[in-house]
């Protein structure tokens, strides 16, 4: 991404939803944690198969060119930058993250990456959960010799951040294939409540370098995305398996995150119920503009499916009318729902409080 692009963003997409300023110090920073639903171009800098840097990936974004987003638009990050009046986070690998720009934040998302070490190994030089969070301490250390080290510690705390993980410790390590090593090794109850004890470790770990209002994101209906119907299901119905994965995982979620904030005396960490975040499209699309929710826009195969998004798959002309970009990420239209119930969703979607109260109540401090 150039630096022409970054203006370019900020001009077409604030006329259409907030104020976006490259001059203006960000009243608030933003860090983004997590896989390829939040990357916005790590993996563009990396040697790995994990990646969306040709076209048709980014179709609809305002330069019309790929940027390493999982998706025809915007991400997201991106939309809750918008949102917020913030400029968009940059990529920490890119080399525009430099200076004035640092004060933003930084998205540290790597598409492929999980909850676990192992998950996502088929992929190969991709930003593990852990070394995300290395790379953050090392953001730290580059902002402290740019605005000083107590302004440092005053941003961190003050920002706002997203972690989404979880999806691929399922779809891309236990369920990848018949007889996976994890799946000889844990019943899936089992399975699910060693994720949670690993997530708590990187969660506490967000805490202990600062950070003081994280979203949590939970898992969405993996069994219904494109890719799984593909693959496992005969009639277009969601697999009931990878539902139940996610049926036993985000109640554990909530239930640990609860358990965080009751350990550090606040609420930090903050639940977004992904999962009927999504189902409510996905069982009910026609209601939300959408022609479907079972076939992709982009891809090959039943369902628009298998393998990859590329410039020889199948297009649809109109991505407003999907659900799904790609074999398994939510379109911007889609996205645009998600962010909205981030936004504003009641405690069946945001426990104990939506993104809008968070920002009201944090003004007052």
């Amino acid at each position: 991404m150039t630096n022409a692009l970054v203006l370019g963003f900020c001009a077409i997409i604030s006329l259409v939803v907030a104020p976006c300023s490259i001059s203006a110090q960000p009243t608030r920073a933003f860090f983004v944690f997590g896989d390829s639903l939040v990357d916005s171009g790590n993996n563009d800098f990396l040697a790995t198969t994990a990646r969306a840097d040709a076209p048709p990936y980014g179709i609809d974004f305002p330069s019309h060119r790929p940027t390493g987003r999982f998706s025809n638009g915007l991400n997201i990050p991106d939309l809750i930058s918008l949102e917020l009046g913030l400029e968009p986070t940059l990529p920490y690998l890119s080399p525009l993250l430099v200076g004035e720009k640092l004060l933003i934040g930084a998205n540290f998302a790597s598409a492929g990456i999980g909850i676990l070490n192992d998950t996502g190994i088929q992929f190969l030089n991709i930003i593990h959960i852990y070394k995300q969070l290395k790379l953050f301490q090392e953001y730290q250390l580059r902002l402290s010799a740019h605005i000083g080290p107590e302004g440092a510690r005053n941003l961190v705390n003050r920002a706002l951040v997203l972690i989404t993980l979880g999806g691929n410790d399922f779809v891309n390590n236990y369920y990848l294939v018949p007889y996976s090593a994890r799946s000889r090794q844990f019943s899936l109850p089992d399975y699910v409540r060693y994720l949670i004890s690993e997530y708590r470790k990187v969660l506490r770990r967000l805490y202990d370098l600062g950070t003081r209002r994280v979203l949590v994101t939970g898992t969405g209906p993996m069994g219904c995305v494109p890719a799984e119907l593909a693959m496992r299901s005969r009639t277009g119905d969601c697999d009931v398996e990878l539902q139940r994965a996610a049926a036993l995982f985000n109640p554990q979620l909530v239930e640990m995150l609860n358990a965080l904030n009751e350990e550090v005396g606040s609420q930090v960490f903050i639940a977004a119920n992904a999962y009927r975040m999504h189902m409510d499209f996905v069982s009910n699309p026609r209601a939300y503009g959408f022609v479907t929710s079972k076939i992709a826009c982009c891809g090959q195969g039943p369902y628009n499916g298998i393998g990859l998004c590329t410039p020889a798959s199948n297009l649809c002309p109109n991505r407003d009318l999907y659900a799904f970009w790609d074999p398994f990420h939510p379109s911007e239209k889609a996205n645009r729902i998600i962010v909205q119930q981030i936004l504003r969703g009641t405690n069946e979607y945001m426990h104990p409080m939506n993104l809008t109260t968070i920002m009201d109540l944090d003004s007052m401090t």
